[in-house]
């Protein structure tokens, strides 16, 4: 039997005793490492608060499954192994594992998948067996992008954007509509003269001589004539870089992505941090499957506006950042309460699927390439900024890889 790098959470060895109604071993595969201050420990993290908040749950973890560090391991021989040691829900944390997510899901259909980020479940493309989930991020990336637009002495801003799919067009766009925003709004600035590019590196980290390296990629940016880099890869190299530069006496900053205390590795330099917090949402689908009421869902799951931070409730949330100034973390905050309003305003309009409409998304917007995607005062529909196809008309960089 091939034995992978699967570990637990809690202490003891890869032997489970026959689980009772009241137990639940849990699969948790990352893309990269746990300990990465980004995406994949953000994962991590949630099923650990699983493991603190309902009795009788243990978790396998596999890290760095991707092309790179374990070239010749599947996820279905991941899955076989975690299903093995008694795993009833596996939890795929990754974009890059929806495919295979679909296939291994297929082979074991006792068993409970959570695909993160994918759609399968709302395409209809998934057996029932497999579920989806993902934060609503598009909120965090416009904050981040306000932070951005607020912060700039250049007015211009740099996006450090890992491949090309719906999911970073959407997130990358979000971030330019909240930079444009705050720019004109609060700083008086002219939009037509903020220069917001995005530059991908072809994948959610750096794999050399794969990927172009996110180091470069940042001094490139800063070398440019960019004062403010926002990360949208799973990894720290923004913060890093810019700290970095900082040292030197530079006036740069970043805002880092997905991890609740990105900001540590240079905090002087951060504008603050966009996160996802998973542990509510795994504690939930993990109760319902111990209690045998989970159903299929393709969840998209919005802040707790009444507290973005709060980390028994909000699934996406933003820490401020000491590289803010004084007067800009109030505007900041002013902002964060602006799309508050907006998102719990009654009136606000929702789509066939009860998604409210996301702020900031109303037309008139355009493509890239020219093509309305929204009218004059008419917003964009959720779904349409879910599958979103290119970079919004303003913004520099590719909308399809090359």
């Amino acid at each position: 039997m091939l034995l992978l790098a699967i570990s637990l959470l809690i202490v003891g060895c890869f032997s489970f005793p026959a689980l009772a109604q009241d137990e639940l071993v849990i699969g948790l595969i990352l893309i990269g490492p746990r300990n990465d201050h980004g995406w994949s420990q953000a994962h991590y993290e949630g099923a650990l608060y699983v493991e603190e908040n309902l009795p009788g749950t243990s978790v396998l973890v596999f890290e760095s499954l991707n092309t790179a560090d374990a070239p010749e391991t599947t996820l279905l021989d991941v899955v076989t192994e975690m299903v093995d040691q008694g795993a009833k829900l596996i939890l795929t944390t990754s974009d890059a594992f929806e495919e295979d997510t679909l296939v291994v899901a297929q082979a074991f259909p006792d068993i409970t998948f959570i695909n993160v980020s994918g759609d399968d479940a709302l395409t209809g493309e998934a057996p029932e067996n497999l579920g989806n989930v993902m934060g609503q991020m598009e909120w965090g990336k416009l904050i981040a992008g306000c932070a951005a637009g607020l912060q700039t002495q250049t007015g211009k801003i740099g996006y450090l954007g890992p491949l090309i799919n719906h999911e970073t067009l959407r997130l990358a766009s979000s971030s330019y509509l909240g930079a444009r925003y705050c720019y004109e709004e609060y700083k008086g600035g002219d939009p037509e003269d903020l220069e917001f590019t995005v530059t991908w590196i072809g994948f959610w980290f750096n794999i050399p001589g794969v990927t172009l390296d996110p180091n470069e990629v940042a001094n490139n940016f800063f070398d440019s004539g960019v004062d403010v880099v926002i990360s949208g890869i799973d990894t720290t190299e923004a913060i890093t870089v810019a700290a970095q530069r900082a040292s030197q006496g530079e006036a740069v900053w970043a805002i880092p992505y997905d991890y609740v205390d990105a900001c540590a590795l240079g905090e002087d330099v951060c504008l603050g941090t966009p996160y996802f917090r998973w542990g509510p949402a795994y504690l939930e689908i993990a109760r319902s499957v111990m209690e045998g009421t989970w159903e299929q869902s393709w969840d998209w799951l919005s802040p707790d506006w009444s507290d973005i931070n709060n980390p028994d409730t909000s699934h996406v949330g933003y820490i401020m950042g000491n590289g803010l100034t004084e007067e800009n973390a109030e505007l900041l905050q002013d902002f964060i309460d602006m799309l508050a309003e907006f998102a719990t305003n009654p009136m606000t309009p929702e789509n066939e699927f009860g998604i409210k409409h996301i702020a900031l998304w109303e037309g008139p917007l355009n493509l890239q390439d020219g093509t309305e995607l929204a009218p004059p005062g008419q917003f964009v529909d959720p779904l349409d900024i879910w599958y979103l196809p290119q970079l919004l008309e303003g913004m520099i960089g590719p909308s399809q890889s090359e």
